[in-house]
């Protein structure tokens, strides 16, 4: 069967299953999750049907709570019911989670998995929210990329049906989460054929009904709580035979094969890496790179990890690994070690005194912890965990993506180290919030991946300061699947889309030798060089880099789009990057704006349009000159009589190298000094406003609409005015 391609972000995939599995979805928003139900919202009430030809029921209720609490009661009236959290959304959750477990309900719960807010709120990825949840009952099921976060939607919904208990079906929130990328769609044939229609109907028989009435939801005492919760044991011990049954099924279906537990590299590895989530692709580019060098290395990916299946386990480690890393994304503070690492140590030493170890002896056992709210996840960290499994005595813990000089736990790791073979072209765009980029090379990533037979890749490093804040849009595309899930280090192409940014942020510093650099410019081919920063002019020379430049802002303005150059710098990418051929990239990035943009009118439309055909035409190439010239500086981040913690840290923060902050930057219990906003003027406004007292009638609605208070008033007397100095405005 000819499945279509699409592309799309995580929460698209997960969402788009979801819709089709469920009759009543309850849903309450909360970053990363909120497009998920938004998805569903929509999808309703454009008509859109399940897989019965029904239109499931949206709801949004008024807390996480309350959408928890309809799905229980939506569930306890047999309907197939789903519902999409993250964070402390999740935690929210969890008194009706219990419930709905402890009563062997079936429903999912679809997380775009969050950080948990401590010494500080984070609205980014890691799994400290899931692991919150894992001892509700609930049957944990991760995915580690957006096609998984799709076929794995997909075998949750069904095997919650044959197990008899909720699933909970995670993904890495942001990385994963907000990643688009190039899938094979599932149809509504392949859904049905994924249901056990047997099970269907027993799920609908459950049903509370005043026509056959059952009691539900009693109070126990000490004489029998225990033993009832006991009773509840085969459903939990089947459920790995089910799950994998599930995951057959689809495997027999649609040829993608998923196991419990899925191993990778040499069958006769020494060192492996046990890991979930979306660092996996990170990790298995590394043990790739390994393997070609003869290193014996493996990797074992945990998908289902509640309930965490010994034997399956057991069966998927090499027999011959002597030592094992196992890298948890949370933090258990006061724990002896954090949960996977504590399930993996028990699964091993229960074997080892039961005999059943596939080696001869207990491997050594480390454990490391990565990827804290978004925190990079790259090759080279993996080669470091490798190269600390070969050490003689390799840490019992450790951190990596980090420098601890607190506690020493963090492993140092060479930042350019590289896997080899990529064949594939990466390109960084550079942005800042709310002006169309990211929405741009969203567009250009499904332009590439539905128009080519290339795979496609794109994430979006957003700030949570948001609009007006730099945004990073990472795209790859090229002709092998694209597993790699952690930021660009080396791209070919570079856009900076606000000429301010050169001033403040250093673009090119992820720029190959011989990249393309793409420059949104005021200033002409012939004026330019003298305008940019003498440090970027030094990058061009000696990175032998191609500069071109476009007056983004001039043809927007031009076409009445005002400060939005996305569709303009959009067409130069593709006339740049060849990878359609002009007129069928003008073509398909017309068909996108109407997509993106129809619903706003016919006026907007051909105002895109007209920037489109006239940003070629502003397309030019700078010569570069072999030398350096002009007083340009990057600035310095904060004046120098600025406080030491602003110095030091806030300054680095604003720098974007916050990354290369050492853990004794930081204060252990997250107290800040106040006052520091004054250090972060963003200064990206291209016009400002300037009070003329010539016309003004006193209304005061200058002040009262401005989002900036770039105009302040404050009443006075008019008797005063007569002393006031010389050019005081009133």
């Amino acid at each position: 069967m000819k499945r279509p391609i699409v592309t799309v972000d995580g929460n698209e995939a997960a969402s788009y299953v979801a819709h089709k599995l469920s009759e009543v979805i309850a849903i309450y928003p909360i970053t990363p999750s909120s497009t998920m139900g938004e998805n569903a919202d929509d999808w309703s009430a454009e008509g859109r049907t399940n897989i019965w030809g029904t239109i499931p029921e949206v709801v949004e209720m008024q807390s996480e709570a309350g959408a928890a609490a309809a799905c229980h009661g939506a569930i306890q009236a047999g309907a197939l019911t789903t519902t999409f959290t993250a964070s402390q959304g999740l935690l929210l959750m969890l008194p009706t989670m219990y419930k709905v477990a402890g009563e062997l309900s079936c429903g999912v719960i679809h997380v775009s998995a969050r950080t948990v807010a401590t010494h500080a709120l984070s609205i980014f990825g890691d799994h400290s929210d899931v692991m919150g949840a894992r001892q509700t009952g609930f049957v944990l099921l991760n995915s580690a990329s957006v096609q998984e976060a799709h076929d794995l939607a997909a075998v949750a919904h069904a095997a919650t049906l044959t197990c008899r208990l909720p699933f909970l079906h995670f993904f890495d929130g942001f990385r994963t989460s907000s990643e688009v990328a190039k899938i094979e769609l599932l149809t509504d044939e392949d859904l049905r054929a994924m249901l056990d229609e047997e099970a269907l109907a027993a799920h609908r028989a459950r049903a509370m009904d005043p026509e056959r009435p059952v009691l539900r939801g009693t109070a126990q005492n000490p004489d029998v709580f225990f033993q009832a919760r006991e009773a509840s044991n085969p459903f939990f011990l089947a459920v790995p035979g089910k799950v994998q049954e599930a995951m057959d099924r689809f495997g027999a279906l649609v040829g993608r094969r998923y196991h419990l537990f899925d191993y990778v590299g040499a069958p006769d590895a020494d060192r492996v890496i046990v890991m979930m989530g979306s660092a996996i692709g990170a990790a298995e580019e590394t043990v790739r790179t390994l393997l070609a060098a003869g290193e014996k290395v493996g990797l074992l990916k945990v998908r289902l990890y509640r309930p965490f299946d010994a034997a399956a386990f057991l069966k998927a480690l090499p027999a011959t690994a002597g030592r094992v890393a196992v890298l948890d994304r949370t933090k258990e503070p006061g724990a002896v070690g954090d949960p996977l690492y504590q399930d993996v140590l028990t699964v091993l030493a229960q074997a080892a005194m039961a005999g059943t170890l596939p080696g001869e002896s207990l491997p050594r056992v480390i454990a490391g912890r990565y990827g804290l709210s978004s925190k990079e996840f790259t090759p080279a960290m993996a080669k470091a965990v490798f190269d600390q499994l070969a050490a003689p005595e390799p840490r019992a813990s450790f951190t990596i993506g980090i420098e601890d000089d607190v506690t020493h736990l963090s492993l140092d790791y060479d930042r350019n180290w590289h896997p080899d073979g990529e064949r594939e072209v990466r390109a960084l765009f550079f942005g800042l919030g709310s002006d169309g980029t990211v929405g741009a090379n969203k567009n250009s990533v499904k332009i590439i991946g539905e128009n080519t037979p290339m795979f496609a890749q794109g994430y979006f490093v957003y700030d949570s300061k948001k609009s007006g804040q730099t945004t990073v849009s990472h795209v790859r595309f090229g002709p092998d699947r694209i597993e790699g899930s952690y930021l660009i280090e080396r791209a070919g192409f570079i856009a900076c889309h606000d000429f301010g940014l050169l001033e403040k942020v250093d673009v090119l510093a992820q720029a190959e030798q011989g990249a393309t650099f793409l420059l949104n410019s005021p200033y002409s081919k012939d004026e330019v060089w003298e305008r940019l920063p003498v440090e970027v002019q030094r990058q061009i020379i000696d990175r032998n880099l191609k500069l071109y430049i476009v007056d983004g802002y001039g043809v927007a303005e031009a076409a009445g789009l005002g400060r939005r150059v996305n569709t303009v710098l959009q067409t130069c990418f593709f006339a740049l990057a060849g990878v359609l051929p002009v007129e069928q990239a003008v073509d398909e990035i017309k068909t996108a704006i109407k997509k993106t943009y129809g619903r706003r009118g016919e006026t907007v439309l051909q105002r895109n349009y007209a920037a489109v055909d006239a940003s070629l035409a502003a397309l030019e190439q700078v010569e570069v000159p072999g030398e350096v010239r002009g007083e340009v500086h990057r600035h310095t981040p904060v004046p120098a009589d600025a406080p030491e913690f602003v110095r030091t840290v806030t300054a680095e923060i604003i720098a974007g190298r916050g990354d290369l902050l050492p853990v004794s930057a930081f204060p252990p219990d997250g107290t800040f000094p106040t006052g520091t906003t004054q250090y972060e003027k963003r200064s990206i406004a291209l016009e400002i406003p300037i009070w003329d007292a010539d016309i003004c009638i006193d209304c005061a609605r200058c002040a009262l609409v401005c989002p900036h208070a770039a105009i302040r008033i404050k009443y006075y007397d008019p008797a005063v005015l007569d002393q006031a100095p010389a050019g005081f405005p009133s």
